[in-house]
C-alpha cells in the first residue's frame, strides 16, 4: 500500500506528461476557426495525403476521415493553417494510435510548419535509425517539435540541430511509472542517444524547453552542462529524466538563470549545489536519483519554488532556511537511508510554508512533528509515514483542512487528541504502527466525510461498538487490529439502517471479540475481512459464506476457537477466486472444506481436520500456496497434483502416506515442499533437471529409502534440505557443494556412511557450501577423520555477526498473507529444540552419534560465528583445540569420546556459552574456573578420572580424596570377563584396570561394540 501511495504522489506532481500536448491540439483548432476560408495549398494537401497513406489504423483512435482529396486541408483533423496565407502551420496528431514504418519523407514538404506534434504514436523500423537523415532542416520556421513516445531511434542531432527557431523540443520517453495511463494512451519508447551534445544545441540559441527524458547522454559527461550554458542561455525547462547522467551537476548550470523547471529524476546525480543559485526555479524533480549530502542546504534562496521532489539513497537534512520557500505548494522528500532516519528533525520554520498543499516526507526524519504545522492552512495532503517521529501528535494537525493524513510507521505515542469535527475535512486517516495509547477519540465517530480509518498496531484501549462506525455512511475501510481494544457488538441498541451495506474492508484482529459480530452478517458485500486472533467459538455463521461468496478477496479468521464451518457441504460456495483464505489455528474438525472456485493461498493448518476430499487437487486450479500442517489428515497425494501451479505445499505432521509424486521436485513451480512427519515411503525420483526451482525440500520423519537423488545438484535455488529420520543409505552428498544458496542440511538418523566432507583434492580452489549455516549429520554411521581443509571452506560460518541477527530472508517465501518461515529442529543446549524461524546468527554443526575418529581439527576455531557444536558419542582422540575459544559458541558438547590432555584455558573466553558437556573422556588436570566455567556443575566434567578441582570436588588438585583404611586406588586388579554366546561358545578377556576406572571401561566397551 505504501508504494501505491508514493506513486500516486508522484503522479499528482507530474509536471510534464505526454497528455499535456492536448493543449497544442486545442491551439490548432483555434487557428482553424480563426483562419479565413481559403483553400490550403494543393502541394501541402498532397503531402498530407501521402502521409496518411503511410499510416496503419489498426490500433488507432481515428481514421483521419476528414483527410479527403478535394477538401480544404485547413479543416482536416489535427491541421491548422495561417489565416492569411493558407499555409499549414500546425500538425498535431498526438496520441492517435497511428503506426507507420518510419517517418514518411512527405512530411518535410510542409515547410511552413511552426508546430509539429506526432507524439505517442508508433513509427517503428527494423533499422537502427528510423529518423530520416535529410529533412528536418527544411522546417526553418518550426518553433515546437514533439516526437515523444514515438518509437524512434538513432542519434538525436540528425537534422534537428539545424532548427534555429526552435523554442520547444520534446523527444522524450515517459518513464515515470506513476502515470495513470488512459485506455487510448499508446506508449512507445524512443531509443535515442547523443554522443556530442554540443552539436545538438550549438544552433538552438532560441530554445526555451528541452525534454530529452530517456535519451542516452551517458557519453556527454560534464561537457553537456557547459554546452547548455553556452548555447541555450535562455532555457526555461530542462527535463533529463533517466538519461544516464552521473556525478555532480556542473557549476556551469548555474549560468542558466532563466531555468524554471528541472527534471533530473532517475540519474546518478551526486551533488546539486549548482542548482541553489537558480533563483527563478519553480519545479525541481530529483526522484529516483542517487544524490547524497545536504541537498537542501543551498535551496534557501529559491523563493519562487512551487514544486520540489527529491529522492535520495542517503539523508536529506532540512535547513531552517526551508521556511523561505513561501511559494512552495508541493514538497516530496524520500530517503532510502541505510543509517536509519539520520536526516534529523523538521525545523519549526516549516510552518512558514503557508501555500503548501501537499507534504510528503518518507523514510527521512525523526523527533517531534513541530506544532507550527498549524500554520499550513492550505495543506490538504500530509504523508509523513515511514519516519521515526516520536512524542505526541500535535492537536493542531486536526485544525487544518487536511483530507489525507498518513502518519503510519512512526514512533508516535500518547493519546490521539480530541478535536472539533466541524473544522475537520478528514477523509483518509492512517495512524497505524505507532505507539498511540488511550481510547479512540469520540470525534472520529462524527467525521461524516471519513472514508478510511486505519488505527491498527497501536496501544489503544477501551470498549468499541463497531456499529458506532457504521453511522459514517462513507466509511469503506476500517482497521482496528492489534490494539488493546475490546470490540463488543451491541447491534440491538443501535439498529442498522435498512439501506446499510457495510464497509467492504474490515480489520478487527486481536480485538478480544468473543462472538461473531452480528452486524457483519448484514453486510451486502465484503472484500477484506480479518477477525484473526480473537476468542470466537462455535460455528462460522452461514451468512459469512453467502456475503463473501462473490466478492471476497481476503478472509482471515485464524487463531480463534471455531469448531465447524457452519455448512452442510464441504465445498465453500465461492464464485470468485479469493487471494487469501486462512482458517488456521482453530478447532475445526472433519473434512477440509475446499473453495469451489479455488483460492490463491489456502491455510488450514493447526486444526483437527481428519480427512480431505478424494479429489482435492481439482480445487487447486489457481492455488499457489497450500498449507495443511498439524492436523490428523490421512490420504495420499494424487498424481493429478502435477497439473497444479502450486508454489508452496506444506503438509507437515499429518498421516499422509504412499509415494511422493516425482513432479513435486521435478516441476518448475514448487519452491517449498514440506512433507515433514508423515508416512510417505518409497524412493525419490532422480530425474531432476535444471528446471528445478525448489528452495525448501523437507521430508524429515518419513520412510524414504534408497539414495539421495543426484539431480538435486540442479536445484540452484535450494536453501533448505532436510531428509532427517528416514531410511536413506548413501555417502555424504559432497556433490551439493556448488549450491551457493544452500543454508540448511539435515540428514540425521539415517544410514549414511563413509567420511564427511568433499572428496575433491584439497589443493583445488573450489567453493564448498558457501552459505551453509546449519549442518546436522547426527546418528548415522559416518566414520574416518574430519578433514581440516573441508572445514575451512565453510565460509558462511567464518563471518562475524554483531547483535542478535535477523530472520534469514532467503528462507522466507512471500505469500499474500505474509511470509512462510521455515522451521527446523536441532539439538541445542542439550535438548531437541524447534526453531520457528532461522536467524542469520544461528550457525550449528552436529556430528554426534557417529563413528568419527582422529583429532578435532584446529580449523573449527576459524568458524568464529559458530553457536552450536555437538561432536559427542564418537571415537575422537587428542586434545580439545584451544582455538574453539575464538568462536561464539553457546553450546559445546564433546562428551563420550576419548579426548585427552587438559581443558584449554582459552575456552573460558567463550562469552555466551551456557551449555558445556565434556564428560566421559580422558581429560586431566585442573578444571578452569574463570568466567562462565564457574557456573557449570559436575555433570559437565564427570567421567574424566584425571580432572580435579571444583565442581568435581572441593579439595584442591593433588589432595587425597580418601580417608585412611580405604583400599588404595593405585592397586591393580585383574578382571576376568566371561561372555557366553547363545550357541555355547565363550571367551575370556583379561583386562588390567585401575579400580577407580572400572565404570569408564564399560563406556569404552560400549563404544567399541558399535564399531
Amino acid at each position: 500500500m505504501a508504494s501505491i501511495i508514493w506513486s500516486s504522489l508522484l503522479f499528482l506532481a507530474q509536471l510534464h506528461t505526454p497528455r499535456s500536448t492536448s493543449a497544442s491540439q486545442a491551439h490548432a483548432g483555434n487557428l482553424t476557426r480563426l483562419s479565413v476560408p481559403i483553400l490550403c495549398r494543393p502541394d501541402q494537401a498532397h503531402a498530407l495525403l501521402q502521409l496518411k497513406k503511410s499510416f496503419s489504423f489498426s490500433t488507432s483512435t481515428t481514421t483521419l476521415s476528414s483527410w479527403q482529396d478535394g477538401t480544404d486541408c485547413c479543416f482536416w483533423e489535427g491541421v491548422g493553417c495561417d489565416a492569411s496565407s493558407g499555409n499549414i502551420t500546425v500538425l498535431d496528431l498526438n496520441n492517435r494510435g497511428l503506426s507507420s514504418y518510419g517517418l514518411h519523407p512527405a512530411i518535410f514538404n510542409l515547410t511552413s510548419l511552426r508546430r509539429l506534434d506526432l507524439s505517442m504514436n508508433y513509427f517503428f523500423s527494423n533499422w537502427n535509425n528510423n529518423i530520416p537523415a535529410p529533412g528536418f532542416e527544411r522546417f526553418a520556421l518550426l518553433t515546437h517539435l514533439n516526437l515523444s513516445n514515438l518509437g524512434i531511434q538513432g542519434p538525436v542531432s540528425i537534422g534537428i540541430d539545424k532548427l534555429v527557431n526552435l523554442l520547444s523540443l520534446d523527444i522524450s520517453t515517459s518513464i515515470d511509472t506513476s502515470i495513470d495511463f488512459e485506455e487510448n494512451y499508446v506508449y512507445h519508447i524512443n531509443n535515442l542517444y547523443e554522443s556530442n551534445f554540443d552539436t545538438l544545441v550549438a544552433n538552438l540559441s532560441s530554445l526555451r524547453e528541452l525534454y530529452l527524458d530517456g535519451a542516452d547522454l551517458s557519453r556527454s559527461k560534464e561537457e553537456f552542462y557547459i554546452s547548455l550554458a553556452t548555447s541555450v542561455p535562455r532555457l526555461q525547462v530542462l527535463s533529463l529524466a533517466f538519461c544516464g547522467l552521473e556525478g555532480p551537476v556542473h557549476k556551469s548550470l548555474s549560468r542558466l538563470h532563466s531555468l524554471m523547471v528541472i527534471n533530473l529524476q532517475g540519474n546518478g546525480i551526486t551533488v546539486v549545489s549548482a542548482i541553489g543559485s537558480l533563483l527563478d526555479l519553480q519545479t525541481l524533480k530529483m526522484t529516483l536519483c542517487t544524490t547524497y549530502g545536504s541537498i537542501l542546504s543551498s535551496f534557501g534562496n529559491l523563493t519562487n519554488m512551487i514544486n520540489m521532489q527529491i529522492h535520495s539513497p542517503g539523508s536529506v537534512p532540512m535547513p531552517t532556511a526551508i521556511g523561505n520557500l513561501t511559494n512552495l505548494q508541493m514538497m516530496v522528500i524520500q530517503c532510502d537511508d541505510p543509517g536509519g532516519y539520520t536526516s534529523g528533525t523538521i525545523p519549526y520554520t516549516i510552518g512558514q510554508l503557508n501555500n503548501l498543499r501537499l507534504l510528503a516526507l518518507n523514510g527521512c526524519y525523526s523527533g517531534r512533528i513541530p506544532n507550527s504545522v498549524a500554520n499550513l492552512t492550505q495543506l490538504t495532503q500530509m504523508y509523513l509515514s515511514n519516519n521515526a517521529f516520536n512524542g505526541e501528535i500535535p492537536s493542531s494537525i486536526f485544525s487544518i483542512p487536511v483530507r489525507n493524513l498518513h502518519l503510519s510507521f512512526n514512533q508516535l505515542s500518547g493519546p490521539i487528541p480530541e478535536f472539533n469535527e466541524a473544522l475537520s475535512q478528514l477523509e483518509y486517516v492512517r495512524l497505524s504502527y505507532n505507539e498511540f495509547s488511550g481510547p479512540i477519540p469520540k470525534t472520529f465517530f462524527q467525521l461524516t466525510n471519513l472514508i478510511q480509518l486505519d488505527l491498527r498496531s497501536n496501544n489503544l484501549i477501551g470498549l468499541v461498538d463497531p456499529s458506532s462506525f457504521w453511522k459514517l455512511r462513507n466509511i469503506e475501510i476500517l482497521h482496528l487490529s492489534n490494539n488493546k481494544l475490546s470490540v463488543v457488538d451491541t447491534e440491538g441498541s443501535s439498529p442498522l439502517p435498512s439501506d446499510w451495506s457495510g464497509p467492504p474492508e474490515i480489520g478487527l484482529a486481536f480485538c478480544n471479540i468473543t462472538r461473531f459480530p452480528r452486524s457483519l452478517t448484514h453486510s451486502k458485500y465484503i472484500l477484506y475481512l480479518d477477525l484473526s486472533c480473537n476468542k470466537i467459538s462455535g460455528d462460522i455463521p452461514k451468512q459469512v459464506w453467502e456475503i463473501c461468496s462473490s466478492t471476497i478477496f481476503y478472509l482471515n479468521i485464524s487463531h480463534n476457537m471455531f469448531t465447524s464451518i457452519g455448512l452442510t457441504s464441504d465445498v465453500l460456495p465461492f464464485t470468485t477466486v479469493p487471494a487469501i483464505l486462512d482458517l488456521s489455528f482453530n478447532r475445526l474438525q472433519g473434512q477440509i472444506p475446499m473453495p469451489n472456485s479455488s483460492a490463491y493461498a489456502l491455510d488450514y493448518s493447526n486444526n483437527r481436520f481428519s480427512s480431505i476430499h478424494p479429489n482435492w487437487v481439482s480445487y487447486l486450479s489457481q492455488t499457489r500456496y497450500l498449507i495443511m500442517s498439524n492436523n490428523n489428515i490421512s490420504g495420499f497425494i494424487p498424481l493429478s497434483i502435477c497439473d497444479s501451479s502450486l508454489g508452496l505445499l506444506v503438509l507437515t505432521n499429518n498421516n499422509f502416506s504412499g509415494p511422493i509424486p516425482s513432479c513435486l521436485i521435478e516441476n518448475g513451480h514448487l519452491e517449498v515442499l514440506n512433507l515433514r512427519d508423515n508416512h510417505f515411503e518409497g524412493m525419490l525420483s532422480s530425474n531432476i533437471t535444471s528446471g528445478c526451482s525448489s528452495k525448501t525440500i523437507d521430508l524429515h520423519g518419513n520412510k524414504i529409502h534408497g539414495q539421495l537423488p543426484r539431480g538435486l545438484s540442479n536445484c540452484q535455488k535450494l536453501e533448505v534440505l532436510d531428509f532427517g529420520s528416514n531410511q536413506i543409505v548413501d555417502v555424504f552428498p559432497s556433490w551439493l557443494r556448488g549450491l551457493s544458496e544452500l543454508s540448511v542440511i539435515v540428514l540425521r538418523s539415517n544410514k549414511f556412511y563413509g567420511t564427511i566432507g568433499d572428496t575433491v583434492d584439497d589443493t583445488e580452489d573450489k567453493e564448498s557450501f558457501p552459505s551453509l549455516q546449519i549442518i546436522d549429520l547426527a546418528s548415522n554411521s559416518f566414520s574416518g577423520k574430519l578433514r581440516p581443509q573441508w572445514i575451512e571452506r565453510l565460509k558462511s560460518m567464518m563471518k562475524k555477526f554483531n547483535g542478535t541477527g535477523k530472520t534469514f530472508s532467503a528462507l522466507n517465501t512471500s505469500i499474500p498473507n505474509g511470509l512462510y518461515q521455515y522451521s527446523t529442529e536441532i539439538t541445542y543446549k542439550g535438548s531437541v529444540v524447534t526453531f520457528e524461524r532461522i536467524l542469520t546468527t544461528l550457525k550449528s554443526i552436529d556430528f554426534s552419534n557417529n563413528r568419527l575418529e582422529g583429532t578435532i581439527p584446529e580449523s573449527l576455531g576459524r568458524l568464529v560465528s559458530l553457536r552450536v557444536l555437538n561432536m559427542s558419542h564418537n571415537a575422537l582422540t587428542g586434545k580439545i583445540p584451544a582455538k574453539l575459544g575464538d568462536t561464539d559458541l553457546e553450546s559445546l558438547d564433546l562428551s563420550c569420546n576419548q579426548l585427552s590432555g587438559q581443558i584449554p584455558e582459552e575456552l573460558t573466553n567463550l562469552p555466551f556459552v551456557d551449555v558445556l558437556n565434556l564428560s566421559n573422556n580422558d581429560l586431566v588436570g585442573k578444571i578452569p574456573q574463570a568466567r562462565q566455567f564457574s557456573t557449570f556443575d559436575s555433570s559437565s566434567f564427570e567421567g574424566n578420572s584425571g580432572l580435579c578441582g571444583p565442581p568435581l570436588s572441593e579439595s584442591p588438585c593433588g589432595a587425597s580424596a580418601f580417608s585412611p583404611g580405604v583400599y588404595s586406588p593405585n592397586v591393580d586388579v585383574v578382571l576376568f570377563l566371561f561372555v557366553g554366546l547363545g550357541f555355547g561358545v565363550g571367551f575370556a578377556a583379561a583386562i588390567v584396570v585401575k579400580w577407580g576406572r572400572i565404570g569408564r571401561w564399560f563406556n569404552v566397551t560400549a563404544r567399541a561394540s558399535r564399531t
